[in-house]
């Protein structure tokens, strides 16, 4: 058994290291995750706007984030600051901006679709009502945004946490960079350790992402039933006027 490679999970504090990389990770997923839904509705309602000049800087902004690999700007965020800024900025520091600079595009194009999908007959409808613009957001607009961009964002969250694995390459120390350290200190004892341990990574990495993964699967399925549900009740009541 002490040849064989899941003998190094468990040897020493091996599992809990990987466990303290998984955490770094999940939180630098985590905290570029909250701060691209806050700045990401923003965005969204900016990219809503029918100024043409509004919308052809924030298209450019979109496209160079679509086009650009998170590892470049991870490189031009790491080293740029670094050369041209005078500041040693941390690896985790670094990641966090990073994603966040994806996240926001990437947030602020899901609530823009999701804001110019909603009928105008609910603008409408609130307005009937003696609602204020503000009102007409906050109670009927943006809870129906929310439903809608439920299952989008949840799967935006998995694809961050395992694009994550990318900062190993700025020094940050996450559950891969642990894995790597593990596997090279058992080289000689263990030639199959890596096997096992990103085997272990892979699980870890499953773990967190399929429930995610589901659940944005089952709100999915779900806003699209509702959806189904309310179009043949408006048709129906189409056809009742009609009448």
């Amino acid at each position: 058994m002490q040849n064989m490679g899941i003998s190094v999970l468990f040897k020493g504090n091996n599992f809990l290291r990987l466990c303290q990389g998984l955490w770094v990770t999940l939180r630098i997923a985590l905290i570029a995750m909250i701060f691209s839904i806050i700045l990401g509705f923003i965005l969204g309602m900016i990219m809503t706007s029918k100024n043409k000049i509004v919308k052809l800087i924030c298209r450019i902004y979109l496209e160079i984030v679509r086009i650009m690999p998170q590892l470049v700007l991870l490189f031009l965020v790491y080293f740029g600051a670094a050369k041209h800024l005078g500041m040693n900025m941390p690896g985790e520091l670094a990641a966090v901006i990073v994603f966040t600079f994806w996240g926001t595009a990437e947030m602020g194009d899901l609530v823009r679709s999701a804001l110019i999908s909603i009928p105008k007959h609910q603008y409408e409808s609130g307005y009937g009502l003696g609602l204020t613009k503000l009102q007409v957001f906050i109670y009927i607009i943006f809870p129906q945004t929310i439903r809608r961009l439920l299952p989008s964002a949840i799967n935006l969250l998995t694809r961050m946490i395992k694009t994550t694995s990318l900062v190993v390459l700025i020094g940050v120390v996450e559950v891969v960079k642990v894995g790597k350290q593990i596997i090279d200190a058992s080289r000689y004892t263990a030639s199959d350790s890596a096997l096992w341990v990103y085997g272990a990574i892979f699980l870890m990495y499953f773990v967190i992402c399929f429930p995610f993964s589901r659940l944005s699967a089952f709100l999915g399925k779900n806003h699209l039933v509702r959806c189904w549900k309310y179009h043949e009740r408006w048709n129906k009541e189409d056809v009742e006027n009609g009448k």
